[in-house]
């Protein structure tokens, strides 16, 4: 890039000064710095668009690379998979060949039956936790009117 230097700049100015003249030099001023400006935006896509594509490039890496490995995981765990039922098959065949009849499906228990929880769901639903009915005066037994005004009444004074 071009390097100036304040000398530099001051020499430019003045030489534009004197030949431009005063009364057009600051719309010449103005003109060159949109220039710059344009110029400078320009430069600033160019560069986002070349980094742009770099990331993409390393990006398409990346994703070949992820879909290789997953390619081999894959394999891998079909490979295992295959070998594990050839010797269940193996075994099972051995076990077998004494002439031995095993069914563990039939052999087994049955399964326990539902036992229903006994659990009382509008109970649930309709339970109230105690300290909010403390907090909203919420009346946890019920009294008649001249019960409660029996026991809100102040004691009488004895003769």
């Amino acid at each position: 890039m071009i390097d100036f230097g304040f000398d530099k700049i001051a020499l430019i100015g003045a030489v534009a000064l004197i030949v431009i003249g005063p009364e057009k030099l600051p719309r010449v001023a103005r003109t060159v710095g949109h220039f710059v400006g344009k110029a400078q935006r320009y430069v600033a896509e160019v560069k986002a668009e070349v980094n742009r594509s770099i990331e993409l490039d390393e990006l398409k890496k990346m994703k070949t690379e992820f879909e290789d490995a997953a390619r081999n995981v894959e394999q891998t765990v079909s490979n295992e998979i295959r070998q594990t039922t050839s010797e269940l098959d193996d075994a099972w065949k051995e076990i077998n060949a004494d002439g031995s009849r095993y069914d563990p499906i039939e052999d087994s228990p049955p399964p326990p039956s539902y036992k229903h929880p006994k659990k009382n769901w509008r109970l649930k639903r309709g339970a109230m936790p105690q300290w909010y009915k403390q907090r909203h005066g919420v009346r946890g037994k019920a009294q008649s009117g001249a019960a409660r005004v029996a026991r809100f009444r102040p004691p009488r004074p004895s003769a």
